[in-house]
This record gives structure tokens, sequence and C-alpha cells, in this order.
């Protein structure tokens, strides 16, 4: 019985002794809260703070770039409704990663930036450390909170205040600063897990006013034009069925945001996508779901909104509201519980709009679809932008929960109104700030977060930013399909240069490139496609075989605008008129 008792103390000693370090404090405390990918870059001073992760569990997934890793983190907390998690490398990789955090921020994807940093007694008297840099006070102006961790037994408090940050109220990106030393740091493992925090309730629910939902019902009751705006926010929410519900009972015509396509099927007979510029235009009442009056919406007046209107904004940050315009009915709170209490003072018996207002969407619907369907069916040799589209617009009706990521500049704008989605959150695309070059990590990202397939689609500019990262489509073996619509050039390959010199045009490329001999070098599937049936021979392939795949698809080089459909952001000389 001493000798059994005996054990049972040196067990017990072993266990009061046995050490943990910052290292393996960060990686307990990101699996206690349910993160299991890490997007990244490794290098001094997280090489080992990487390669633990992964022993311990967590799937790493390591980018050539930084700023793909962090555009990766983003639609990865997009898809999941937790932050994803870049890690970097100190100074230039912070600086590549932050990029993407406040990228993340003014999307509102949710996400957090680790990054590895020098020491702050160097940093302080500025003495030289190695990429010495102050990247707490970098990082704070472009993300929504920031936090560093100077002692192991705060790692537990650092990370759940990263995240409870990044996911609650209005979403964002978070930076988390981890100084070289803390890493190494040792503390008694007892202690250390002790130390941890699981998040309770991290975005916890914020319930609308009653009144104001009364408000907002009143008003929409009194709308002869209404019209439903929904924007990605409404996505995230996932509060998909009632959001559907509403509109349904309403029966009022709903235009989606891009990112909002599939909430309802873009088929869906309310929907006025069709008809975007007349409702718009024409609507007296709107009520935006999850959407901000931006750039992107004309900021909610001038001419796109021709006749003079009432706003009703459903958003979970007060501080939106009146950003532009008045907004006759706020509401605030979360999109969910938004949505829920509007659905029940709806009810069965809601007055549905006039049958002057749906019969004249329709009718523009109609219209624009008839002369949309002309356009698509047009065999143009080479192929345009419209005739490429057709066959991608088929796959996806085929395909229809398979990611699709879209960035370019005409490539974007006309895949916008072509492609027709039919689930929620499989639409990836530039989102507020209209970037290029988040096509590669949303890829990524999509594919690792949803295990199924994913269609790119990339103008052959916006690939540029990161085509690098075929290579770590390939590294991994991702089901990513990569289709670049090549022609030659930024917004179209055929501009001279204006001196006769022997340097091209500012926005030429080489003619000719074969984008599908980068995916081959790295063991991945190419095609080089000229026509419709040869593209869609790719895509399908591509899909049933879930390789990597990209198809350098060849465009007219003549086919583009000048800055796709945001010409009038695009200032030009009287010279060049």
């Amino acid at each position: 019985m001493a000798e059994v008792d005996n054990e049972l103390q040196r067990h017990a000693v072993e266990a009061q002794t046995a050490q943990t370090d910052g290292f393996h404090l960060v990686i307990d405390a990101l699996k206690l809260n349910g993160i299991e990918n890490i997007y990244g870059l490794p290098g001094i001073p997280v090489t080992d703070l990487a390669r633990l992760a992964q022993a311990n569990g967590m799937r790493v997934i390591s980018f050539r770039h930084e700023q793909n890793a962090g555009n990766a983190a983003a639609i990865a907390g997009f898809l999941t409704q937790k932050p994803g998690v870049c890690l970097t490398v100190s100074a230039p990789g912070f600086l590549n990663g932050l990029t993407a955090l406040a990228n993340a921020t003014t999307n509102c994807f949710p996400m957090i930036l680790i990054s590895g940093s020098s020491e702050r007694e160097i940093v302080d008297l500025q003495q030289g450390d190695y990429e010495e840099m102050d990247q707490l006070a970098i990082a704070r102006p472009h993300a929504k909170a920031a936090f560093r961790v100077l002692h192991a037994e705060d790692i537990g408090v650092g990370v759940a205040r990263a995240i409870r940050a990044a996911v609650s109220g209005r979403p964002g990106g978070v930076y988390l600063d981890l100084p070289a030393k803390l890493l190494a740091q040792s503390m008694e493992a007892e202690k250390g897990r002790n130390s941890l925090i699981k998040v309770v309730d991290p975005a916890p629910r914020q319930l609308p006013a009653p009144d104001s939902i009364d408000r907002a019902v009143a008003l929409l009751k009194s709308a002869k034009r209404p019209l439903i705006l929904l924007g990605k926010g409404a996505a995230y929410a996932r509060a998909d069925a009632d959001i559907r519900a509403l509109v349904e009972k309403t029966g009022i015509p709903y235009l989606p945001m891009s990112m909002a396509k599939g909430l309802l099927p873009d088929t869906h007979p309310q929907s006025a996508s069709a008809a975007r510029s007349y409702v718009l235009a024409e609507a007296d009442v709107v009520m935006l779901v999850g959407a901000r009056l931006n750039w992107l919406l004309s900021h909610g007046k001038g001419k796109t909104w021709g006749k003079p209107k009432q706003f009703i904004q459903i958003d979970i940050s007060p501080t939106e509201m009146d950003s532009n315009v008045a907004i006759e009915a706020p509401v605030v709170g979360d999109i969910g519980s938004c949505v829920k209490a509007l659905l029940e003072k709806v009810g069965n018996g809601f007055p549905k709009p006039g049958a002057e207002w749906l019969n004249a969407v329709d009718e523009r619907k109609d219209k624009n679809l008839a002369k949309m369907a002309e356009t698509l069916s047009k065999e143009t040799s080479p192929m345009n932008f419209h005739s490429a589209l057709r066959v991608l617009k088929d796959v996806v009706k085929e395909n229809p929960g398979i990611s699709f990521v879209n960035e370019g500049a005409n490539t974007l704008d006309y895949a916008r109104a072509v492609i027709d989605m039919y689930e929620p959150r499989k639409r990836l695309d530039v989102g507020t700030w209209g970037v290029m070059g988040v096509g590669m990590g949303y890829a990524v990202a999509a594919a690792v977060e949803t295990n199924k397939p994913v269609l790119a689609l990339c103008g052959d500019s916006a690939f540029g930013f990161s085509g690098m990262e075929v290579e770590t489509i390939c590294r991994y073996d991702l089901p990513i399909c990569i289709v670049i619509f090549n022609n030659n050039g930024v917004y179209k390959g055929v501009d001279v240069n204006p001196t006769g010199g022997k340097d091209p045009a500012v926005t030429m490329f080489v003619k000719g490139a074969r984008y599908d001999k980068m995916m081959e070098a790295f063991g991945g599937v190419g095609h080089n496609v000229t026509t419709p049936a040869e593209l869609d021979a790719a895509v399908k392939e591509a899909l049933r075989s879930g390789r990597p795949t990209l198809v350098n698809a060849v465009i007219d080089p003549a086919a583009g605008t000048e800055s796709g459909r945001l010409t009038n952001l695009n200032p030009q000389s009287s010279a060049s008129k």
C-alpha cells in the first residue's frame, strides 16, 4: 500500500513540475476555441509554432506570400463565422499580412492576424533588432482591435480577447502580437492549462428594439414600390430560412449584392437582379439587410437612385445609420434576430405590393433577360467574355454546391451579371474595396473549409497578384479549377505605346501567355482553350477529377472596356480622350 501511495505522490510531483511553453499555449488556446486551420507562411520567429501546430493536429496551410494567406484566413472567417487565423513572421511578413487584415476589417470578415515580433525593449529604444518594427502601433488603425501578449500566462486571455473582438458586433480583423521571447517562455503545464479560456457566446445576439420593428413594418406597409436589398452581411448571418421567408411572405422584389447571391436562388421569381437599374431608381421604400450605402450603391443618392425614397436599414452597428443619407427606420441588432422579429410582425397577412409595381419589374426583367440570352447565344471567334461565361453559367447551374471565386475588372463585372448562384455563401469576390489579388487565397480557403470543389474565375491581370499560389494548390492537392480569361492585358490587350518606342503600353502583358504551363510545372493539369466547347470540356473534367487545374481561356484581345464598369472612378486626362 505504501508503494502505491509513493507512486501516486511521484506522479503528482511530476504533474506539478511538468512544463509547457508559449508555443504550446498558443496552439492549445486556439484548439480549445475550435480553431482547426491556420493559414500562413513559416519563418523567424514562428517556424516552430507552425510545426508544432501541425504536430498537434491542426491543419497548417503554408502559402508563398503572406497577403494570400491573410486573404484565405479572412474568407475562412466569412464562411465559418469563426475567426480565420493567419500566421506571419515579423516586419515585412507582418506588413504583407496587414493588407489582408485591413481588407477583412473593411469587409467585416472575422480574422486574426498572428505575427511574431521583435522584443519590446529593443523596439522601444530603436536599437536595430532583426526586422525591428512597432507592429502593434501600425496594425491598430487597420484592425478592429489589436493586442500584444508579453507573458506566457496571458496567452489564454490574449487569444480569447482576439476571438471575441473578431466575431462580436460587426465582425472584423484583429491583430495579435507575439514577441519572440514570449513563445519560448515556459511555465508549469497545469498552470498553463488553467490560464486558457474557452470563450462563451463570443458573438451574443443583439435584439432590436420593438419600436424599431414596428416602425420598419409600418413603413414597408405604406410603400407602393418596395424593394429589399440583401448584402453580404445577410449571407454571413446564416439566417437563410428566415430571410427567404421574409422575402416570400411580403412578396417584395429583392436585389442581392454580389456576395449575397444565392441566399435565394438568382432564378427566384422575386429576384430583381435583371432589373437592377430600374428598381434602384424607381423604388420608394428600400430595406437594406446587411448592406451598406457605400460606393457600391452610389452612396444611396444621385442618378442611380432616381426618385426620392425612404430607407429601412438593418445593421448591427448603430453608427452605420445616416452615414450617407437619412435612414427613416433604423433597425439595430444582429441580422438573424432582426429578421426573425420582422417576420413575426409581418405574419401571414402582409399586403403584397401592387400589381403595377410587380408587373413593371417583371417587364424589365423579361426584356433584359431576353437581351442577355441573345448576347450569350452568339458564337464568336475568338471567344469574348459572354461566349466564355455562357459555358461557366451552365457549369455552375449543374454544380450549385461548388464555391465560385471571381475577380478581375471585366471578368468580374460580366460574371456578376451572367452567372446565377443557387446556394448561399458560394460566390466569393472582391467585396467592399474591390481589390484584386484575393482569388487564390479565397480559392484555397474555400476548398479547405468546405471540402468541396472550387471554380475560380480570374482576369489575367487579377491572377498576376496571387498566381504563384498555384504551387500551394498543387502541394496540398486541392480540388480547385482556375479559369483565366486571357486577353493579353489590363482591361484589354490592344493598347499601344503612344511614343512608338519598344516598350509595351502600360496595360499590356506578354501576348499569347500560357498560364496553363504554370500549373503543369507544379504537377497539376493545364488546358489551353480557344473555343466554348474546349472550355466546357476542360472545366467539367477538372470538377470530375478533383485535380488542381488551370484553364487558360484565350479571349479576344479587343474585348473589354476601361476599368470594367467603373470608368467613372478612373479619371482620364483630356489628352487621352
